[in-house]
């Protein structure tokens, strides 16, 4: 059921937090219990495995929703698939490809297009979120493999969240960094992730 995707998804992004605070440990005289380097790669992969949860949310939801599952509010989708298992409508969306790329926005509202009416109950969600997801892309990918082309990417974007020209700023620094535009002092991290989490909200609710 949507309910119980959404809260698979919010139980993983929980304990995506958990892994950062324990990372940020300190001793009772305030000294870091792990080493940076250590708090760095716990943070990246905890960032990490928030986007995963995100994408394994999505498959999810296509799934439920192609095979005729509701929305929380009790709203039907209007659908122009009708696979007879979720395992069979994961297999529709990959099709002859090796894999569906969950990771791209714009894919992703492809297909939703594609099998419900307006991309809904998607839509208009993803298409807002859709500059939020995107960087979120580009900090997983910055966080799978630095090369030039990441990090140049990851640079720029820090840029535009930070209001500063960040060179050579790794994934840790500004996943960890005060968002500039949080009302509530919020990590970069924190931004995403509730925004995240608001996007799923929305679409599981429908």
């Amino acid at each position: 059921m949507p309910a119980t995707a959404l809260a698979k998804f919010n139980l993983d992004a929980a304990q995506c937090d958990a892994l950062i605070v324990t990372a940020h440990s300190v001793d009772g005289t305030g000294v870091f219990l792990f080493p940076a380097d250590s708090r760095a790669q716990i943070t990246n992969a905890a960032f990490l495995n928030l986007f995963i949860a995100w994408e394994a949310f999505l498959e999810e939801a296509f799934a439920l929703f192609m095979t005729g599952q509701l929305t929380i509010n009790g709203t039907t989708p209007v659908r122009y698939v009708s696979p007879p298992t979720k395992e069979l409508a994961k297999a529709m969306i990959v099709g002859n490809q090796r894999y569906f790329d969950y990771a791209n926005v714009d894919f992703v509202r492809k297909f939703a297009a594609l099998f419900f009416q307006n991309g809904y109950p998607f839509e208009p969600h993803l298409g807002s979120s859709a500059v939020d997801v995107a960087d979120m892309r580009t900090m997983r990918n910055a966080s799978a493999h630095i090369t030039t082309s990441t990090q140049r990417a990851l640079e720029s974007l820090a840029q535009r969240i930070l209001s500063v020209p960040s060179p050579g700023i790794s994934l840790y620094t500004l996943l960890t960094r005060v968002d500039p535009n949080s009302t509530i002092g919020d990590s970069v991290f924190g931004t995403y992730r509730d925004k995240l989490k608001a996007a799923a909200q929305l679409i599981a609710t429908g």
